[in-house]
């Protein structure tokens, strides 16, 4: 998360920005009123609220004729599952403002529950024997709400990360930008190895970095190599997936499925 807005900071360079962060790790760090840690004014939300919150601060800021770009940061829990009502009802209305989910995959602050976030087999406090089922697919339901910016972004790949961070901040409409966090408690992995873990997942095909534009252009920004010996990896330095409920054969079959659809998309220029 703090490398995220390290990134974010630098693609904000010297825009006026005001941030909303519902509950989430992200506003416990930002510290208390009326000082913020992050050098700029935020707003904490209610879990289900970010967007619509933001909403407000950018029609504001538009009736004023202000350029202050609105940032919603928020973590799985409040954009998968809790926010997942008005982030949609935002990016229908084609809103001007930002979100940027930094997705850890639990709900990290408050024990680390299970959320839609969460891959198949992962251990959390309420799903100790693993999750059943598969991870919700959040980039391609924004994807699908045709909003004009929607992107993958990798930690591991800075340049990338960077270039994507400023390329949102300067759009105007609904932008959605979705970052894969490691959360070493709830990963049960090391510190040291949480941008590893990233860079296992991209180079694996697991988590592909691509970005959508007004929902139908598709862009593979980095290439996977589709390495077994990567995704193995990348299960083994985490403690919280049972091996009886990852079958690497068919996490394997399905990533390749799925980078066939994404290059398909990519080739023809546009999804259905």
């Amino acid at each position: 998360m703090s490398i995220a807005l390290n990134m974010l900071s630098r693609g904000i360079g010297q825009r006026p920005v005001q941030l909303v962060i519902p509950a989430c790790c992200g506003i416990v760090t930002a510290g208390a009123f009326p000082c913020s840690a992050y050098g700029a004014p935020v707003l904490a939300a209610t879990f289900a609220s970010a967007a619509a919150f933001a909403t407000g601060l950018a029609r504001v800021a538009q009736m004023n004729g202000e350029a202050t770009r609105v940032i919603c940061f928020a973590g799985d829990g409040g954009t998968y599952d809790i926010g997942m009502a008005t982030l949609s009802a935002a990016a229908e209305r084609d809103e001007d403002l930002l979100y940027i989910c930094y997705d850890n995959e639990i709900y990290g602050n408050t024990g680390g529950q299970r959320s839609s976030a969460t891959p198949l087999g992962a251990r959390t406090s309420t799903t100790p024997g693993g999750k059943l089922q598969q991870k919700k697919d959040a980039l391609g339901i924004m994807a699908a709400h045709r909003i004009p910016y929607a992107a993958a972004v990798s930690l591991a790949h800075p340049e990338d990360a960077f270039a994507k961070f400023q390329d949102a901040v300067g759009r105007r409409g609904f932008r959605f930008l979705h970052v894969l966090s490691p959360c070493p408690t709830g990963w049960k992995s090391e510190p040291a190895d949480g941008i590893e873990l990233v860079r296992l997942a991209v180079r694996s095909g697991l988590y592909p970095v691509y970005t959508v534009f007004d929902g139908r252009r598709v862009r593979v920004d980095v290439e996977p190599e589709l390495d077994r010996g990567a995704l193995e990896q990348y299960f083994a330095r985490q403690g919280r997936f049972r091996g009886d409920l990852i079958d690497l054969e068919a996490i394997a079959a399905a990533i390749r499925e799925n980078w066939d659809d994404l290059r398909r998309h990519a080739a023809g220029g546009e999804r259905p």
